[in-house]
Formats: structure tokens, C-alpha cells, sequence
């Protein structure tokens, strides 16, 4: 019998929040649940998200959407984002249709969020829309209030120290 599904946001500006939903997505996996993964504002070919090849991996069906992001390219306008935000809500919305998963991870879609390519109200109207069994969680720094009232469940992820507060670059299989 399956449980109730429950809405999670892990945000904050600490890291692992992206580790913390790929932990559990592999708990998830673990014990036979279907997993579905979507980033925002990654781009896996460029950058190689380790975490993506081992969802894939271990069964997940993980997908990248608007992988652009207009203060990391400035040759990049936020309305060329937005939309490509607003086909990623798309996107989600027939996998919710689809009842096909147990879990659903949509990383860093707070980044969408706080950077405005999309709105508050048009993610808690497409989380209104999940299956009941559905448990669903939203990554990323600077979660709108709004959505962290919304959810069931929030993480906030403090940082206390970081190594890139001394200059100490990102190191490959620890932050990517």
C-alpha cells in the first residue's frame, strides 16, 4: 500500500541540497520506488553532473530543462528563460498526468523561482495537481515563503563556513 505523498523544499544558502534530494532519491530507489529527476538551470554536457549519471544508473529517469540561466551568460535574456521554464512546468505537468512515479525531485526549480523566471503561484497550482501518493521535492536557494507555507516539509540549509570563502575553487565528486 502506497503513503501519502508529501511536499518537501530543501533551500537555504548552505550546501547540500541537491546532495540531500539525490540521498534520498537513492533511499527511494533502494526500495524499488520509481524515481523521476529533473533539473533546472544545469547543463549536464557541459558541466557533467556526476549525480545524474548514477540516478540514471541505479533506474532513475532524470531529464535536465532550461538549462540556461541569464546571470551565469549574459548573452542569455531572462525571457528566452522564462519560457524555457515555463515548457519545464509543462513538462512536469504530463508527468504528473502520468502517474508513474513514486518520487519526483525537481532540483533547484527555486532558482527559477527567486531569479523570477517563474511564479510562486504557477508551481503551488502545478503541485496542486500531483497524484495523492506522490511525494515531490523543490531545491534551491531562496524558496519564496509562499511556497515554504505551501509545502509539508522544509529544510533550510545554513552555511556556517565554505571553502569558497577562502578562494577554494569547486572540487570535482565533492560540489559537481
Amino acid at each position: 500500500m502506497k503513503s501519502i505523498g508529501l511536499i518537501q523544499v530543501y533551500t537555504g544558502d548552505g550546501k547540500g541540497k541537491t546532495t540531500a534530494a539525490v540521498g534520498l532519491a537513492i533511499r527511494a530507489l533502494g526500495h524499488g520506488f520509481k524515481v523521476c529527476y529533473i533539473s533546472f538551470h544545469k547543463n549536464p554536457e557541459k558541466w557533467g553532473y556526476s549525480e545524474h549519471a548514477v540516478l540514471k544508473k541505479n533506474g532513475a529517469d532524470v531529464f535536465a530543462l532550461a538549462g540556461k540561466h541569464s546571470l551565469c551568460n549574459k548573452r542569455v535574456h531572462a525571457a528566452s528563460v522564462r519560457e524555457d521554464c515555463l515548457k519545464g512546468l509543462g513538462f512536469i505537468k504530463e508527468i504528473l498526468k502520468g502517474k508513474k512515479y513514486d518520487l519526483l525531485i525537481i532540483d533547484e526549480i527555486n532558482i527559477s523561482l527567486r531569479g523570477g523566471y517563474l511564479k510562486t503561484d504557477e508551481v503551488i497550482s502545478l503541485l496542486q495537481e500531483k497524484p495523492p501518493d506522490l511525494e515531490v521535492v523543490l531545491t534551491g536557494r531562496g524558496a519564496p515563503v509562499k511556497l515554504i507555507k505551501f509545502a509539508d516539509l522544509v529544510s533550510r540549509i545554513k552555511k556556517v563556513k565554505h571553502p569558497y570563502d577562502k578562494s577554494i575553487k569547486r572540487r570535482k565528486g565533492i560540489e559537481y
